[in-house]
């Protein structure tokens, strides 16, 4: 009798739990058994493994072979116990040593020839093999993202060969280096100096970036929105170590292409109207991350807003307030992070035109009603700024760049200022203050008070509107440098709930 242990991961959400590859060895008639809730990707891997190691000159046991992955209620999916499994059986056979897999961990695909092909999730795993204090073997192509957890002992390897002789001392696997290179916003992302004009909406966009607050747009066709939009991660400050490690897990698991070199930049997604409800906030049988957790610690573009789906939309509200998002199925409930900051855009009305100077809007107040339904009251609420993206004099356009137009560069550099100037205060950005936290950092002056309660009043404002002004005034006020917050920090604030103006008219 001979028995192996081999240590590895599961992929739950962005968690990874651990799973112990038992590999047991009896006499019996030739055959291979893999217990502990596989599903059909880690059943096949009996095949992969078997032609793995007779392609590469090992012997594969003609015994009973019974593989059982614990803890046996978890389930396993993937090909990523296929390295574990391998490893097991060459060291319940005796063909390679096993003191050195007390010490590891490792995941990995084989292909037919023994080559590791890479498995989604590393980074995780590298998370969790650290607090084990283990080393982690890992595919070659894994490497990158999985050296980003500083303090692991990340291990790559491009063949079953090359972990077989780590594991008996004859040439040792090279630790992998983090990646140290540099992002660069100005090169990411375009340069807010493309834009012409538009310097209210480029103020709103500033402010937008400093509190990480939430922002809709409205204009007609063609003014700039989503040019905009599309300049705001170039504007917003590096990730910290770790919202940048839970940004990159997210994309780990999802199995997205990977570039260690910009992880610490915000993310930015932009699905379009025809999204549906799980692509927007993740499922599927096996859930997987949707567009809101990928977002997460940046910035979802939503275009055309009144033409998603009102369901789709509604699905925003819990992951607005809480940060997360719970997808849940009959086997498995998993909680994704998706603390994002939504950027929007729409038209004012079904043709686009409604106020443009141009007098082409023919929309009756009833089809303009009917289009701004398809929003919700409680969902705009959540979103802190509304502004108006009008329709720019052509001279603006012909006139070429005006030196009063900022790049990128010089507009990230105020907004990282007033970010941490809020980081030190509170530890969170401004439009993450709880209640008491408002009470204590967003109390204005006597004047910008009376005006506050002038403007409760005459605008009808719920009290989610209120405390969204108090903390919008606040990032205003950290942007002037001021400690104080005033009837000027205030009055602009207020005048960034456009909708709310509008809808007392």
């Amino acid at each position: 009798m001979a028995l192996a242990i081999v240590h590895s991961r599961a992929c739950q959400g962005i968690d990874a739990p651990e799973v112990t590859v038992e590999v047991h060895i009896a006499p019996g008639l030739p055959n291979l058994t893999i217990v502990g809730l596989p599903e059909t990707a880690v059943r096949e891997s009996k095949d992969r493994v078997r032609s793995a190691l007779v392609t590469t000159g090992f012997e594969f046991p003609a015994q009973r072979i019974t593989v059982n992955l614990a803890p046996a209620d978890l389930p396993k999916e993937g090909g990523r116990f296929d390295l574990p499994i391998a490893l097991g059986i060459l060291a319940a056979s005796k063909q390679i040593r096993t003191e050195p897999l007390l010490a590891l961990e490792c995941v990995g695909e084989l292909a037919l020839t023994g080559e590791l092909r890479p498995v989604p999730g590393a980074l995780p795993v590298a998370l969790q093999s650290r607090r084990a204090e283990r080393s982690l073997i890992v595919p070659w192509d894994n490497a990158g993202e999985a050296a980003l957890v500083s303090g692991a002992c990340v291990l790559p390897a491009r063949h079953l060969l090359d972990v077989c002789a780590h594991l008996d001392g004859s040439r040792p696997l090279a630790a992998a280096e983090p990646c140290t290179e540099a992002s660069q916003a100005s090169e990411e992302f375009p340069d807010l100096a493309e834009v012409r004009g538009q310097f209210q909406a480029k103020r709103a966009l500033e402010i937008a970036a400093a509190g990480r607050h939430n922002l809709l747009m409205l204009g007609p066709p063609g003014t700039g929105k989503s040019m905009l939009a599309s300049r705001m991660p170039g504007i917003l400050p590096d990730l910290t170590e770790t919202e940048a490690l839970e940004t990159a897990a997210v994309a780990s698991v999802s199995g997205m292409p990977f570039d260690p070199a910009v992880w610490r930049r915000p993310p930015y997604r932009a699905p379009h109207h025809t999204a549906s409800a799980p692509a927007l906030v993740g499922g599927g049988s096996s859930p997987k991350p949707g567009e809101i957790s990928l977002a997460h610690n940046g910035v979802l573009f939503l275009d055309e807003l009144p033409e998603f789906d009102r369901r789709v939309l509604e699905v925003l509200r819990e992951p607005l307030e809480s940060g997360t998002i719970t997808i849940s199925r009959a086997t498995q409930r998993l909680d994704f992070p998706a603390r994002f900051q939504l950027v929007a855009a729409m038209n004012p009305c079904p043709c686009g035109y409604l106020g443009d100077a141009s007098g082409r809007c023919h929309c009756s107040a009833e089809q303009v009603a009917r289009y701004r339904a398809r929003i919700s009251g409680p969902l705009l609420d959540r979103i802190d700024i509304h502004i108006d993206v009008p329709r720019q004099d052509p001279a603006t356009l012909l006139d070429g760049a005006s030196p009063s137009e900022e790049t990128s560069v010089q507009v990230r550099s105020r907004v990282t200022a007033a970010r941490e100037r809020a980081l030190r205060r509170s530890g969170q950005p401004n439009a993450l203050l709880t209640p008491r936290q408002i009470e204590r950092h967003c109390a204005p002056d006597s004047a910008g008070r009376a005006l506050l309660e002038r403007a409760m009043t005459r605008l009808n404002l719920s009290h989610r509107a209120y405390h969204r002004i108090l903390k919008l005034a606040r990032t205003i006020a950290d942007l002037d440098g001021s400690e104080a917050i005033t009837a000027t920090h205030i009055g602009e604030a207020i005048g960034y709930r456009r909708l709310d103006r509008a809808a007392t008219r």
